[in-house]
C-alpha cells in the first residue's frame, strides 16, 4: 500500500507540472493579448496549438505506446515536456510561442495517457476512482499553487518569467519518476504478437464499447474546453476583475477541490461511477450558466459561482476517466489511452478555436456571445450523461480480447 501511494504522489506531481503548464496560458491571456496585439480568435488559437499537437502526437503514440515499459517511456516524455515549457519562455513573438506552445503540447498529450494507462495498469478496479481523485486533485493544487505563483512570477517580471520556473521543475519531476515508478512491462507482447497500426485501429472502431468512450470523452471536452480559455479574458473585460485578481478564482476554487476531488473519487466507488457522473454534470450546469451571463459583479459573488465550477466541473472528470479507464482491457489500455487523450485534444483545440470565433470583441473593449458558448456547454454536458450510462466496465483480469 506504501508503495501504491508513493507512485500515486508521483504521478500527481508530473501531472501537476504538466496541468500547470497547460493552465496558466489561459489567465495569462489579457497579458498576451496586449502584449501580441492579437484578437480573441488569435488567442483561441495560441490555447489550441497546444491540445492540436496533443491530439496528433498522441494518436501517433498510440501505435506505440504499449511496446515499451511504461516507466521508460515516461521518463522520455517528461523530459520532452520540461524542454518544450522552457523554449515557450524563451519566445520572443507570437509565432514563436505559437511553435513552441505546439512543440510542447506534443510530448504533453502522450504524457497525460500515460500516467492514466499506469493507474489503469497498477491500481485495482475497485480502488481505482479513488486513485484517480488523487491524480484529478494535481488538477487542483496547480490551479491553488502553479497559476497563482504563476500569475504573481508575471507581475515580478513579464509572462515569459512563469514557463522558466515551470520547465525547472518539470525537470526535476524526473527525480521521483526514476525512483518510484516501477518497470511496467506485463502488457507488452512478444514481437511476434505485436500488432500493426491498422489492427490496432481497427480493434478500437471495431469495439462498440471503446467507441462509446471515446465518444463520451469527445462529448465532455466539448462541454468543459469550450468556456475555459476565455474565463479570464471575459472575467477582465466584462466583470470587473484585474489581472491580480484572477488569481483568487484559482486559488479559492483550487483550494476547495484538493478536498473535494478525492471525496468524490470516493463517492464513485461506492455509489457508482455513472450515477456520480450525472450529479456532477448537472451540478456543473449551474455556474456554467452564470459565468458566461455575468456583467459587473461583487468579487464575493463571482468567487462562489467559479468556485463551484471549479467543484463540479473538475469533479466530473474523476468518475468520467475511471469509466473510460475501465472500458478497455489491460492487454491495450495504453493504446486506447493514447487514441482517448487524441481526441480529447484534439476536441480541445476545437472547441477553444470555435468558442473564439464566437466569441467577439466590441468598440469598448467587452467580449460579446459568451452566454451562447454557455449554453452550448450546458447542452454537451447533458448529451454527456446519456452517452456514459451505455459505457460497460470490461473484465480487468483478462489479458486476452
Amino acid at each position: 500500500m506504501k508503495k501504491e501511494k508513493a507512485l500515486l504522489y508521483t504521478l500527481a506531481v508530473i501531472q501537476f507540472s504538466h496541468i500547470t503548464d497547460f493552465m496558466i496560458l489561459m489567465p495569462l491571456g489579457p497579458q498576451l493579448m496586449d502584449a501580441f496585439s492579437i484578437k480573441p480568435s488569435q488567442f483561441a488559437l495560441l490555447v489550441s496549438a497546444y491540445t492540436f499537437s496533443a491530439g496528433i502526437f498522441g494518436f501517433i503514440g498510440a501505435f506505440f505506446i504499449d511496446r515499451f515499459d511504461r516507466k521508460q517511456s515516461l521518463l522520455i516524455i517528461a523530459l520532452g515536456f520540461a524542454l518544450g515549457t522552457l523554449a515557450c519562455g524563451f519566445s520572443t513573438n507570437y509565432g514563436m510561442l505559437l511553435f513552441t506552445r505546439a512543440f510542447t503540447g506534443a510530448f504533453g498529450g502522450i504524457l497525460g495517457a500515460l500516467i492514466l494507462a499506469i493507474v489503469g495498469d497498477v491500481i485495482p478496479n475497485e480502488r481505482r476512482a479513488s486513485a484517480m481523485g488523487i491524480i484529478m486533485a494535481s488538477f487542483s493544487l496547480a490551479s491553488v499553487i502553479g497559476v497563482p505563483i504563476g500569475l504573481y512570477l508575471a507581475t515580478l517580471s513579464d509572462w515569459h518569467f512563469p514557463f522558466f520556473v515551470l520547465g525547472g521543475l518539470a525537470l526535476t519531476a524526473l527525480v521521483p519518476i526514476y525512483f518510484y515508478i516501477p518497470k511496467i512491462n506485463a502488457h507488452i507482447d512478444s514481437k511476434e504478437d505485436r500488432e500493426n497500426p491498422i489492427e490496432i485501429i481497427s480493434k478500437v472502431f471495431k469495439n462498440k464499447n471503446q467507441l462509446l468512450a471515446l465518444g463520451f470523452g469527445v462529448i465532455i471536452m466539448l462541454s468543459h474546453f469550450s468556456i475555459v480559455p476565455f474565463i479570464s479574458p471575459y472575467m477582465v473585460a466584462n466583470v470587473g476583475f484585474t489581472e491580480e485578481q484572477l488569481s483568487y478564482i484559482y486559488l479559492i476554487g483550487g483550494a476547495l477541490t484538493i478536498f473535494t476531488s478525492p471525496l468524490i473519487g470516493k463517492f464513485a466507488d461506492r455509489y457508482g461511477r455513472q450515477k456520480i457522473f450525472a450529479i456532477t454534470v448537472l451540478m456543473a450546469s449551474i455556474p456554467v450558466f452564470f459565468i458566461t451571463q455575468m456583467g459587473e459583479t461583487p468579487i464575493a459573488l463571482v468567487l462562489l459561482v467559479t468556485t463551484l465550477f471549479f467543484i463540479f466541473g473538475a469533479g466530473r472528470m474523476i468518475p468520467s476517466t475511471t469509466m473510460v479507464t475501465s472500458s478497455v482491457k489491460p492487454k491495450n489500455r495504453g493504446s486506447f489511452m493514447s487514441f482517448n487523450s487524441a481526441s480529447r485534444q484534439m476536441t480541445n483545440g476545437f472547441a477553444a478555436y470555435i468558442a473564439g470565433l464566437i466569441i467577439t470583441e466590441d468598440a469598448n473593449g467587452l467580449l460579446q456571445n459568451y452566454e451562447l458558448v454557455g449554453y452550448f456547454a450546458i447542452i454537451m454536458g447533458m448529451i454527456s450523461i446519456y452517452v456514459g450510462s451505455r459505457i460497460k466496465v470490461v473484465d480487468q483480469n483478462d489479458f486476452e480480447n
